[in-house]
């Protein structure tokens, strides 16, 4: 896969949807951190989860949630950061469905864990703004993240840039109205 154009990316979704065995492979790809063929992992793994099946995704929570933090490449971040926004969002629904039967505590404080770093290091505005709504859904739970958000939106990433300022106002004001 060359670059990640959609039709690339969908390609590529489509041969592990007819062999969905790769899947495994695709997710232990991603984590390959020291090549550049992960980012490519990345980049289909975030297009298959969005598109298709993010179901897919719950054999590999454990190894998913653990080894978001090793990444080190901005364009392999970014997708996972938007698969941590999926299953913050599947876990919030009012329907019950799979993710939110089989999210653990221990793997939510992986992802939360990973949130906050990725939000008080150098990241892309995607990252910032997939994270500051994945803590935001998940302090609906744990009273302790949204003031930690919160204080890390107003002291930090609001200065930033014109992205994470609006996204950061719109996180504020969405915590502010859970507080009501």
């Amino acid at each position: 896969m060359e670059n990640p154009k959609r039709e690339n990316r969908q390609s590529v979704a489509n041969i592990v949807l007819e062999n969905p065995i790769l899947f495994k492979e695709l997710v232990a790809i991603t984590f390959e951190v020291d090549t550049k063929v992960s980012i490519k992992a990345a980049w289909v793994l975030e297009w298959f989860c969005t598109h298709h099946h993010l179901e897919w995704m719950l054999p590999h929570l454990d190894e998913f949630s653990e080894k978001i933090s090793t990444l080190k490449f901005d364009s392999a971040i970014r997708p996972c950061a938007k698969i941590c926004e999926h299953l913050a969002t599947s876990y919030h629904v009012k329907t019950t469905n799979e993710i939110k039967e089989n999210l653990t505590p221990q793997q939510i404080d992986n992802i939360i864990a990973t949130g906050f770093d990725w939000l008080i290091t150098p990241q892309k505005i995607a990252v910032r703004a997939y994270t500051m709504h994945t803590l935001y859904l998940f302090g609906l739970e744990r009273d302790w993240i949204h003031p930690e958000l919160k204080h890390l939106i107003e002291t930090k990433i609001i200065h930033e840039s014109k992205g994470t300022k609006a996204r950061g106002k719109q996180i504020i004001n969405l915590i502010e109205k859970h507080l009501k």
